[in-house]
């Protein structure tokens, strides 16, 4: 009778798994999107209507232009007051975010959240190409952690 080994079963890592899990695989494709030429009133009623804070701006050819957000919207709403322009007139090209930081949709899950913490940013948009194809927001970044829950980092 031989000596027994008193290794027992081994099971790869989920580490490795999740380290392969990349922002593409929880961003989300489906996006609510604006034009530069929508009203701001047009834009606040999408935002409120589909629970989002905020979306990207797009061209006709779908390039990304800019972000609006609800932080952009309530600023427009008080220079409105203040200058007395009626909201309906005023599109949201003038005021929104058009130096717009994005990331690439084959970075790793666990450096975009990095990312959002080093920008204090709450979405990155994703493009291929030039053009506009998903959005990785912080909230699919919590997806993911309870997806692994926890078992990776």
């Amino acid at each position: 009778m031989g000596i027994k080994s008193f290794i027992g079963k081994r099971f790869k890592s989920k580490k490795d798994k999740a380290e392969n899990i990349t922002v593409s695989d929880y961003m989300t494709k489906n996006l609510i999107v604006f034009k530069p030429q929508q009203s701001i009133l047009l834009v606040m009623n999408q935002l409120i209507k589909n629970r989002i804070s905020g979306g990207p701006v797009v061209n006709e050819s779908n390039e990304l232009v800019g972000i609006i957000s609800e932080g952009d919207c309530i600023k427009q709403i008080t220079e409105s007051r203040y200058y007395n322009q009626p909201l309906e007139n005023i599109n949201i090209e003038e005021h929104m975010i058009k130096d717009v930081e994005t990331i690439n949709g084959d970075m790793n899950i666990f450096d975009a959240a990095e990312k959002f913490i080093s920008s204090k940013r709450r979405r990155f948009p994703i493009l291929e190409e030039g053009k506009l194809i998903g959005q990785i927001s912080q909230k699919d970044i919590l997806k993911a952690a309870l997806k692994l829950k926890g078992h990776s980092w």
